[in-house]
């Protein structure tokens, strides 16, 4: 691809601190708009295109058409839709275009695909399997991974959130976790005995871990650091391999299973919305499509006139 030129790379360096900085957008998203941005100048250059203000609709929609024809998700493609709509908003604000182009961009409809999810039994299996494995572990990762499973399907929380815990989150008089999700939002999300149990195993061992750099992180790893999410990702992979023909849907698996299970087990769908830290009832509705359809296994297996 061509090279950016430094007017491309400042305008986007102090786009990514309005969005730190102003915005408060996680590093996760800066990082992700960083690089969309990048590859959508880098092939504007190539057009032949110097300057920002001279980046017309038909441009953009040219740009993200081909990246449509290499294959790129449908969610990929949202956000890049998103990070263009954002940029461009942005610089005319700021007088860098008189006019947005991006105005008239429309993301691409994402096809609501059903979340493959776990049983309860594949969810009883796989605690089963992780408690084995933590048993004959003398280290303290099997007391952690126990409490980080535990912990991840009992309240529902994303591996970020999971991450950031720290010690006085636990609230265990009232069987509560204090949560910061997305857009800096706190929660207040319940926490069954099992889970609570599971944290208070590995605190016991958490102190052989822990560094000047520990702070008050709940979870570390190995060289007493705050857990990176990608280790919270393998210990969960890694778990589900104990479960025979259980999807291996990593920890997103376990939120969407013990929202399916909540569901299933009579919680109300508002209730479920606020324990996901969901903006949107829109979002949290795709498990009632979830537990409709197993009823509908359900009926047609056993009802004699289905």
């Amino acid at each position: 691809m061509e090279e950016l030129p430094v007017w491309a790379t400042q305008v986007i360096d102090e786009f990514c601190r309005h969005l730190s900085l102003e915005r408060d957008r996680s590093a996760h998203t800066v990082r992700a708009y960083r690089s969309d941005l990048i590859a959508m100048l880098q092939a504007m250059v190539a057009r032949g295109i110097t300057r920002i203000d001279r980046i017309a609709l038909v441009d953009l929609r040219t740009w993200l058409a081909a990246q449509r024809r290499n294959g790129s998700a449908s969610t990929s493609m949202q956000r890049r839709a998103s990070a263009i709509r954002t940029f461009f908003d942005w610089a005319r604000r700021n007088q860098l275009v008189t006019i947005d182009p991006a105005a008239g961009l429309k993301s691409p409809k994402i096809p609501r695909r059903l979340p493959r999810t776990l049983t309860r039994n594949d969810t009883a299996e796989l605690m089963v399997a992780v408690l084995d494995a933590a048993s004959i572990d003398e280290t303290p990762a099997g007391a952690r991974n126990v409490a980080i499973l535990e912990l991840l399907y009992s309240s529902g929380l994303r591996v970020s959130e999971l991450c950031g815990l720290n010690l006085g989150d636990l609230d265990r008089e009232r069987n509560l976790v204090s949560v910061v999700g997305k857009g800096n939002k706190q929660r207040a999300v319940p926490v069954g005995a099992p889970a609570l149990d599971a944290v208070d195993a590995w605190c016991t061992r958490r102190g052989e871990w822990v560094t000047p750099s520990s702070g008050a992180a709940l979870f570390l790893g190995r060289r007493g650091a705050r857990i990176d999410p990608r280790v919270v990702r393998r210990v969960v992979h890694e778990a589900m391999r104990a479960i025979p023909d259980a999807p291996d849907t990593g920890p997103h698996g376990l939120r969407h299973a013990m929202a399916t299970h909540l569901l299933e087990g009579g919680a109300d769908l508002r209730s479920v919305q606020e324990m996901l830290g969901h903006a949107s009832l829109a979002t949290t509705q795709i498990y009632t499509h979830v537990t409709s359809q197993r009823l509908r296994q359900v009926f047609d297996q056993a009802h004699p006139r289905a």
